[in-house]
């Protein structure tokens, strides 16, 4: 998007992505700012990984099924421009984590990467159906590849999702915040004007604690403002260690 004020990378499977690009829309309607949301990819990302011997589980069903809705966005980019993909972003998430509990695993397969998932969405967006055919278009791989790689070449290649650009080509970027609830109107303000000025410090590295609340979201049966557990807590978010 020409003249974008925020590039966002998201992987649309990813909690905390989800959480801090509600915030990042709350920053933005009242800054004004254009945000062009672009792809970044943890199953592109852990690429090189055993995902048997480093995660849990149901995360290569997940990251898997994230990768399968990016190649969805892309051919919906493609086709139509970049103007869609906040709502379409807008409509995974919600879905995903503001509207569902329980687990999306069906025989192995994460629902949320197959048709089932995929086609109401377009319906609700007036999107074209042929778009489902891209959830297999392995073609488009090398487009989220590409992007991931742009992404991660603005951070260093050590982190995972989100990753904002802000005033972009010249500007600071940074990843994450990586925060479990959603600020008030006037807090995201106060929180975006002091990540961004960390970020342009010229000196600024990383600013960490692993301790984390889980998402205040649905999907983890947390409600909104609810008192969460401080644990060590990633939910997919990240790429592992190498």
């Amino acid at each position: 998007m020409a003249d974008a004020d925020i590039n966002f990378y998201f992987d649309p499977v990813c909690p905390f992505a989800w959480v801090t690009s509600k915030w990042v829309r709350t920053v933005q309607a009242q800054r004004d700012y254009a945000v062009d949301w672009r792809f970044i990819s943890l199953r592109l990302i852990n690429a090189h990984i055993d995902y048997d011997a480093h995660f849990p589980p149901e995360y290569e069903a997940g990251h898997t099924a994230g990768l399968r809705l990016l190649r969805a966005a892309a051919s919906i980019r493609r086709e139509h421009g970049p103007a869609p993909l906040g709502g379409l972003y807008e409509a995974f998430g919600t879905r995903i984590f503001d509207s569902h509990t329980g687990t999306y695993l069906v025989d192995g397969r994460d629902d949320r990467g197959t048709e089932n998932f995929l086609g109401p969405v377009l319906d609700e967006l007036g999107l074209p159906t042929h778009h489902v055919d891209a959830l297999d278009d392995t073609s488009f791989d090398a487009e989220i590849q590409a992007e991931t790689d742009e992404a991660l070449g603005l951070t260093g290649r050590d982190v995972g999702t989100p990753i904002i650009h802000f005033e972009p080509p010249e500007g600071v970027a940074f990843f994450g915040p990586v925060i479990s609830r959603l600020p008030s109107d006037e807090d995201a303000l106060v929180l975006w004007d002091h990540v961004v000025g960390l970020a342009r410090f010229p000196g600024f590295a990383e600013l960490k604690r692993s301790l984390r609340e889980r998402p205040q979201l649905t999907a983890f049966g947390v409600t909104t403002g609810e008192a969460g557990v401080q644990e060590d807590w990633h939910g997919g978010s990240r790429r592992t260690k190498k």
